[in-house]
């Protein structure tokens, strides 16, 4: 770590040493040479996934002063390859595009191979796909080149959407080529990306625990903790409850804590009781002995997946139990939801509904074949044709009113469930 800051203090004195207006004059020219100015880009890039999140601010000057300096500097510096690769790894890192098509306008003498720039010049203008295969050649080609690690990230890129298969095998050379660098910490995210697409579980939990070990201080570690969730949720049969605990392990107690706290609210939207109840319990414990502010929260989702259980009394507790006051509105809007799903399944039957349209056989008397099919006959009885009367409707004596009652209850639960259907599909695909 002390080391770490040396370098990291190493690198701001040549930022602040660029920035003086005399910096051409103090120093000697070949201080500020290209590739010497992306060293520090580099490091400042890899600070900012590691955690160093003010380190931002800096990551801005050092593209605008490798920019100026490119555009400046006379063209004699690209006989040094190094210059000419930091150049290109300025265009990939986040530079100004318009800087790229400069160098490329003004390269008389071919320092620039033309297969990289017009596959670049293509992918910065959003038209990747144009060269989608050449450009997914070009980095196979680099790879054990310093660029190719960057042609290699923007390859998976253009091909996720097209060739995931491809894309990750392209991703995995750009992680493998620069460990512990912004270019792997993107290239986990976006392998894992592909995996809770495609379902590729196995591969989808391994690059979620390497993203964990890395990354975790990653201001995209919230990216990543949502495509972890799905793939969880999404793939429940096929991930062992101990694997999720096993990568969550590398986290803190409170992270750990907000990530199952995702897990239970979506598995309770998705109908998965098991996963969500798993959740739930790891957030009381990891709350144990403390004063957790997830843990009703957590009770809360717990009990919106244990509606459908055998323990519908505690469930139905559980969603109620929580101020709404507490709760954001879309689960303000899941409560809401979850309670009228509670009482419908709790209400008691209405007496008027269990009432027989014919009286009960009080002679204690065997029914034989043939009065069962006597009784099957007449007018009511379930099975037998309906006499015709006026205006086309039946009449059952008592069972009218019972039936009219019945189905007014039936029609208003109905559209009131299908309200709630539709709002958990939206809550669902939201996740």
């Amino acid at each position: 770590m002390a080391r770490r800051q040396h370098r990291y203090i190493g690198f701001m004195a040549l930022g602040l040493a660029m920035l003086s207006p005399a910096a051409g004059n103090a120093q000697d020219p070949d201080d500020l040479a290209p590739y010497k100015m992306l060293r520090s880009l580099q490091f400042v890039q890899d600070s900012v996934v590691a955690g160093d999140h003010s380190a931002g601010e800096m990551q801005r000057f050092m593209l605008g002063t490798i920019d100026e300096r490119l555009r400046t500097a006379d063209t004699s510096i690209f006989d040094d390859d190094r210059n000419v690769d930091a150049a290109l790894i300025y265009a990939m890192s986040g530079g100004n595009p318009q800087t790229l098509e400069y160098l490329i306008a003004h390269d008389v003498n071919g320092y620039f191979d033309n297969r990289v720039t017009d596959v670049l010049r293509k992918y910065l203008t959003g038209k990747g796909l144009l060269v989608a295969k050449t450009l997914e050649e070009t980095a196979r080609e680099y790879r054990d080149k310093k660029i190719g690690p960057y042609l290699a990230l923007i390859g998976g890129n253009v091909l996720i959407a097209t060739k995931p298969t491809d894309a990750l095998g392209l991703y995995d050379q750009a992680r493998l080529a620069a460990p512990g660098t912004i270019v792997e910490e993107a290239a986990l995210r976006r392998s894992l990306a592909i995996c809770v697409d495609k379902g590729i579980v196995d591969r989808g939990l391994a690059y979620s625990q390497r993203y964990v070990r890395r990354f975790l201080h990653s201001p995209y570690a919230s990216q990543f903790a949502d495509l972890f969730v799905k793939l969880v949720v999404a793939h429940h049969h096929d991930v062992k409850p101990q694997d999720v605990v096993d990568i969550l392990s590398f986290m803190d107690a409170p992270r750990q804590r907000e990530v199952y706290l995702r897990i239970a609210r979506a598995a309770a939207i998705s109908g998965k009781p098991e996963l969500a109840r798993m959740a739930v319990e790891r957030v009381q414990s990891l709350g144990a002995g403390t004063d957790n502010p997830f843990g009703p929260l957590a009770d809360f989702y717990g009990g919106m997946a244990g509606l459908p259980t055998e323990d519908i009394d505690r469930a139905a507790k559980n969603v109620s139990g929580i101020d709404g006051n507490a709760l954001s509105p879309r689960d303000q809007a899941l409560q809401a939801a979850a309670r009228f799903v509670a009482d419908q399944i709790l209400r008691a039957p209405d007496p008027a509904s269990l009432t027989q349209a014919s009286g009960p056989n009080t002679s204690h008397q065997e029914i034989t074949s043939e009065k069962a099919a006597a009784i099957a006959m007449r007018p009511g009885t379930p099975g037998a044709s309906p006499e015709p009367v006026p205006g086309g409707v039946a009449s059952t004596g008592q069972s009218q009113d019972t039936d009219s009652s019945f189905n007014a209850f039936v029609t208003t639960s109905r559209s009131k469930l299908d309200e709630i259907d539709g709002l958990l599909a939206q809550e669902g695909n939201e996740q």
